[in-house]
């Protein structure tokens, strides 16, 4: 069993699924205001419904971001915990390969671009490319990152850009960059736990997890989590 959470979404979601990816509970509380409070015993009661304990879950699975700074720091705070209080290896996974993952689910798209509002007239952006695999018996179909000098494209994007590829954008920052004739956006695209726990379990099987100090998040944007005292700017 694995269990994965989102808090970077706006949203506070817990997901338990089992080493094939089937769900066996799910729980979403939009809003961002009280995540500190409903993320542990949330938890808490997905075990509970499920009748398992932290010992019975191969590995804890999280959204590490980009996004919010608050609910990236929620999420790593928790599953950092929660690790190193029960020996669990941890799996990051991007928001925004999350969002290019509910896009080819929801829509059936197989080349994306992901674009989160990361305010201050910038997106968080990235490219993926579903990659369909056979493990055994098991078939996966993962939207991967499209790599260009050997590194991913997550990046930040000013608004108004254009993207180099006339492809769908998905994410609520596709609206904010500038369009070609005829290009498809979908703003609507949101992933919740379920996703997160989907991806998580594909890299598992494929990587393994890390230790708790391992388990860091992404901001992309470097300084603005800090104040405006470290930053250089009071």
């Amino acid at each position: 069993m694995f269990l994965a959470m989102d808090t970077v979404f706006d949203q506070c979601s817990i997901a338990i699924l089992d080493d094939s990816g089937e769900v066996i509970s799910c729980q979403t509380e939009t809003g961002k205001r009280q995540q500190t409070q409903q993320i542990l015993p949330m938890i808490d009661a997905a075990l509970s419904e499920c009748q398992l304990r932290l010992a019975d879950i191969q590995a804890l699975i999280f959204n590490r971001g980009p996004g919010a700074f608050s609910g990236i720091r929620i999420n790593t705070a928790v599953v950092q915990a929660l690790s190193v209080a029960h020996d669990l290896p941890c799996v990051g996974i991007s928001s925004l390969q999350a969002i290019a993952q509910c896009a080819y689910q929801k829509y059936g798209l197989t080349h994306v671009y992901s674009a989160l509002d990361a305010r201050m007239q910038q997106v968080y952006f990235g490219q993926y490319l579903l990659d369909s695999q056979l493990d055994g018996q098991l078939e996966t179909a993962i939207m991967q990152p499209v790599f260009e000098d050997n590194r991913d494209t997550e990046q930040l994007l000013d608004y108004d850009s254009q993207t180099a590829l006339n492809i769908p954008i998905v994410g609520n920052g596709a609206g904010l960059l500038s369009l070609y004739n005829e290009q498809t956006i979908h703003e609507d695209v949101c992933p919740n736990a379920t996703v997160i726990g989907q991806l998580g379990i594909a890299q598992f099987i494929a990587l393994g997890g890390t230790e708790a100090a391992l388990a860091l998040p992404k901001y992309l944007r470097n300084q603005a989590w800090k104040t405006l005292k470290e930053q250089g700017k009071a």
